[in-house]
């Protein structure tokens, strides 16, 4: 199994349920928030120029090849995936090497490490049948309400040694199991920290189950694309039960085991059914060739991909795409515009600091590279039968989503529903979107673009100054609005606090960040 977000943990950029965000308070201001801002002389007002349209090469007859150096022959699976003459054109791509080739041990697994046969759709071996441990009488029945608690008790105990015990957990997995190492990135420090995250949202969610169980079946669905096998989950259940016991100390006994084991059983049976019914209709995984890579401003890349196959997904939604480059590491991107007709996605990325998957694709990334996607997951999606008005505020690339929103609305039609965008940006400079949006603006009337900076003081009628959550809730109140936040995971949570205070309900705050 790829992680204990193989338990319960939301991959994207943040996820979470997108319509509940239990206990918020607005959090503590970040020194960078709180520090006072020197104000700066306006400068005159830069003429947005409009980015020339990507030139899209015409669909090819073979789908997009897979990098040589990982091009291995294919095996049968339920859903047969075309990779194209790999071998045979070869000779006509240039071999993948590692980002560093200096630093070999960033992309090396160990012994047994297969990544190359999971990119070209051979996929990993499952793990060989084993005999389960004796199973105490009672764990297969669902979690009671008092095994809950007990579950509750037992993470408010490994918190304060989380590190530790999701380490733990990790040796137990890769000592007993080795062959399961190659599904994993080679530096496992953001794997560690996801396990304790996963953990808690587990807890957090059993009181609600309907929504407990669409986002495990999702969760299921997307771990098909990491190799993870139906065998992966028994051996994952009894790696996590011995740490958890370990540091769970005197408070671990046979009742809170029998507890863990129904919450577990209840968990994989969900993601395994999810799985195996999505195999009957779909690729784990889809092969995607970049046909256009403009870069925008202060490190931002446009990436225009085609998919080996139709890649069903809604505006505001998301994906995890894997690199040639960072074997096994899956980040996510959302999607910058609504389906298109032609199948092509279009992605924004931002190279950041230590980012490596991020700075690969903008400074490394070309036309005619091949990339993965996993499923499409998210829940920022707009429900067009509802009709009440959209507030919709995007931070830096966090505006991909909502422009795709955008375009979604002006393809149904608004019907009265009115849109306000509110499109934040540390300066004016940084807004590379902007006109876009003013040239759908333009074109609706239901529309209204307000761009807002945080570290300038602009021109009136040019935009607004401030954080951007503060900024919406000033112009406020928003009573009856349906609400999409995107970008920053401390935008989003600010925005979110101040957004209810503002009168936006609870539950028509949408946004895929775990609070």
């Amino acid at each position: 199994m790829k992680s204990l977000s193989a338990l319960l943990v939301r991959s994207g950029q943040g996820s979470a349920a997108a319509t509940a965000v239990p206990g918020m308070v607005e959090p503590e201001p970040t020194a960078e928030e709180a520090a006072p801002v020197a104000p700066v002389v306006p400068a005159p007002e830069p003429v947005p120029v409009p980015m020339p349209a990507p030139v899209i090469p015409p669909m090819p007859s073979e789908p997009p090849a897979v990098p040589p150096a990982f091009a291995l022959a294919p095996i049968e699976q339920p859903f047969e995936q075309p990779i194209g003459h790999a071998v045979e054109q070869a000779a006509a791509h240039p071999v993948v090497e590692p980002l560093f080739s200096w630093a070999p041990g960033l992309n090396w697994a160990g012994p047994g490490d297969q990544w190359s046969q999971a990119w070209t759709g051979q996929g990993l071996a499952a793990l060989p049948p084993a005999p389960a441990p004796a199973a105490p009488q009672g764990a297969d029945l669902p979690p009671t309400p008092h095994d809950l608690e007990l579950i509750r008790s037992t993470l408010s105990i490994v918190e304060p040694v989380a590190d530790r015990a999701t380490a733990h957990f990790y040796a137990l997995l890769f000592v007993h199991h080795p062959d399961v190492r190659s599904m994993f990135p080679a530096a496992m420090d953001v794997q560690r920290d996801r396990l304790f995250r996963a953990l808690l949202l587990a807890a957090r969610s059993a009181d609600d189950p309907a929504g407990l169980t669409a986002y495990l079946a999702n969760l299921g669905r997307g771990h098909r694309k990491y190799g993870t096998t139906t065998a992966h989950y028994g051996p994952v259940g009894e790696c996590l039960l011995a740490a958890l016991a370990k540091y769970s100390g005197s408070r671990w006994d046979a009742e809170t085991e029998l507890a863990w084991r129904r919450a577990y059983g209840l968990i994989s049976s969900i993601m395994i059914n999810a799985a195996e019914q999505a195999a009957a209709s779909t690729p784990p995984w889809w092969q995607a060739e970049v046909v256009a890579h403009q870069v925008r401003e202060r490190d931002v890349a446009v990436l225009t991909l085609r998919t080996d196959h139709p890649y069903p997904y809604r505006a505001g939604q998301y994906t995890t795409l894997e690199t040639p480059w960072w074997p096994r590491v899956w980040r996510p991107f959302s999607f910058a515009t609504a389906p298109r007709p032609d199948g092509l996605l279009t992605l924004h990325v931002k190279a950041v600091q230590s980012g490596w998957v991020s700075s690969a694709l903008v400074r490394r990334a070309q036309p005619g590279d091949v990339l993965r996607l996993g499923p499409p997951t998210g829940s920022m999606v707009v429900d067009h039968t509802d009709g009440a008005d959209l507030l919709c505020l995007g931070g830096g690339t966090g505006i991909a989503p909502v422009t795709a929103l955008v375009e979604e609305v002006a393809q149904h039609g608004a019907n009265g529903r009115g849109v306000e965008v509110f499109y934040g940006a540390r300066r004016t400079e940084d807004l590379y979107q902007l006109e876009v949006l003013r040239e759908f603006e333009r074109r609706n009337t239901w529309l209204t673009v307000r761009p807002v900076v945080s570290e300038e003081v602009v021109r009136p009628g040019s935009g607004l100054s401030g954080l951007l959550g503060d900024v919406v809730a000033q112009l406020g109140p928003w009573d009856g609005y349906r609400a999409y936040l995107s970008g920053p995971a401390a935008m989003v949570r600010r925005s979110a606090s101040m957004l209810v205070r503002s009168g936006v309900r609870l539950e028509h705050i949408h946004h895929d960040l775990e609070l």
